[in-house]
């Protein structure tokens, strides 16, 4: 089962529903799918859909998910970064209408210095959905996340 989670933004993330819409549509994902949508109002068809999910439900999904799909948001990165299930994160941009700013964009550039994977279009999630990978909590640890981003950022 693959968990597609976009957070709870009142902007919808259409662009990554229609991104797994034709990946499902195109045969590259074959299984279960199931979406935490948020305000998202472009559904791919065929998947099990929330708007929002309980915390408890939500962690239950997490550990029995064979990969995770999540948006770039400061909350999903701490929470994937403690599971041992691989997970790509796709940041939201504000040319979309996906987020005020593009601090999402700023977030997922620094965290694929250390290594998280990051989606920049569909093909990034084809090639995931191929060839998955964790990421060790060690590589995105609170401190050494927080120098790289004062690093960058200052």
């Amino acid at each position: 089962m693959i968990l597609v989670t976009v957070g709870t933004e009142q902007f919808p993330f259409n662009r990554l529903m229609r991104w797994i819409r034709v990946l499902i549509d195109r045969g590259f994902i074959q299984e279960e799918i199931v979406v935490q949508y948020g305000s998202c109002t472009d559904l791919p068809a065929g998947v099990i859909s929330y708007s929002l999910l309980a915390q408890d439900r939500f962690q239950e999904l997490i550990q029995q998910a064979r990969l995770i799909v999540g948006h770039c948001g400061e909350g999903t990165v701490i929470l994937l970064g403690a599971t041992s299930t691989p997970y790509i994160l796709v940041p939201r941009s504000q040319r979309f209408g996906e987020h005020v700013d593009d601090h999402q964009i700023e977030l997922a550039v620094a965290l694929a210095q250390v290594g998280v994977p990051i989606a920049w279009s569909p093909g990034d999630l084809v090639r995931f959905l191929a060839l998955p990978r964790s990421c060790s909590p060690v590589t995105v640890s609170a401190a050494t996340f927080s120098q790289r981003l004062k690093n960058r950022f200052g």
